[in-house]
């Protein structure tokens, strides 16, 4: 589980993608929703989500339900795509508010607990399989707005992906929602990573296992965020070759 920090190949690998554009709107909205699907289904199933990528597509381009799957599962695919737009339009401007956030979870999150969507959680909770206690519910307005006033520095002192790992483990140590805070977390990565002008991640759901214990290692004992930041590095650049081969193949003539 240890995986090496990539950021060096990733700003090479940047430079590559910026050469090979610009390309045609067609193109580009073709990428984007098959980030879509890669996104919500991979964020999902992390989740326990049931729904297959295939399915999660039907579910997202047709309008259609998938018999035997839970309603449940439905909503959060749907629920998840309009997050993704909101993240889309969010990424011209420069900043994040707790707005934003509060919106990202409130979209995702409506279908299925309208009441709670995009509020601060008013009970505690626990987080299985972890001794990580999430702060008192009394505390989670106050360290949102704490994380949020110190997000322009945090954007200044760290290369753009490193900010984008912290900003999420950030969120998830808060937990804020009582429900969604992962899947809210990977948008707002992917928000930051968007503004710097990095493509969509995906986080596989092959490697949940490593991703779950580089954030409980992170959390717990000496709390070094160093394993969880290198995952990061290694996972945008994974999605980040992936786009290239994208963007190449659509510019084929």
């Amino acid at each position: 589980m240890n995986y090496e920090n990539k950021l060096e190949q990733l700003d090479q690998l940047n430079q590559d993608i910026q050469s090979s554009q610009p390309i045609s709107a067609d193109a580009l909205k073709q990428i984007k929703e098959y980030f879509r699907i890669g996104l919500t289904y991979s964020s999902n199933a992390i989740e326990g989500n049931t729904l297959t990528e295939t399915e999660t597509k039907i579910v997202l381009e047709d309008g259609l339900t998938i018999a035997g799957k839970p309603l449940k599962d439905h909503y959060e695919a749907s629920g998840h795509s309009e997050a993704f737009d909101c993240i889309y339009n969010l990424a011209k401007k420069k900043t994040i508010t707790e707005k934003d956030i509060f919106n990202i979870h409130k979209l995702f999150y409506y279908r299925i607990d309208q009441a709670n969507a995009g509020k601060c959680r008013k009970l505690p909770v626990t987080i299985t399989g972890t001794d990580y206690l999430p702060p008192a519910p009394s505390k989670v307005p106050s360290l949102m707005k704490k994380l949020l006033a110190k997000a322009p520095g945090m954007r200044k002192k760290f290369h753009p992906v490193v900010f984008a790992a912290k900003l999420h483990m950030e969120l998830v140590n808060i937990h804020p929602f009582v429900d969604g805070n992962g899947r809210t977390a990977r948008l707002l990565m992917n928000l930051a990573l968007f503004q710097a002008g990095y493509p969509i991640t995906v986080i596989p759901p092959v490697l949940r296992g490593d991703y779950i214990a580089l954030i409980k290692r992170s959390q717990t004992g000496k709390k070094d965020d160093t394993g969880f930041v290198n995952f990061i590095t290694c996972m945008v650049y994974e999605s980040s070759k992936d786009y290239l081969r994208l963007l190449r193949h659509m510019s084929e003539k």
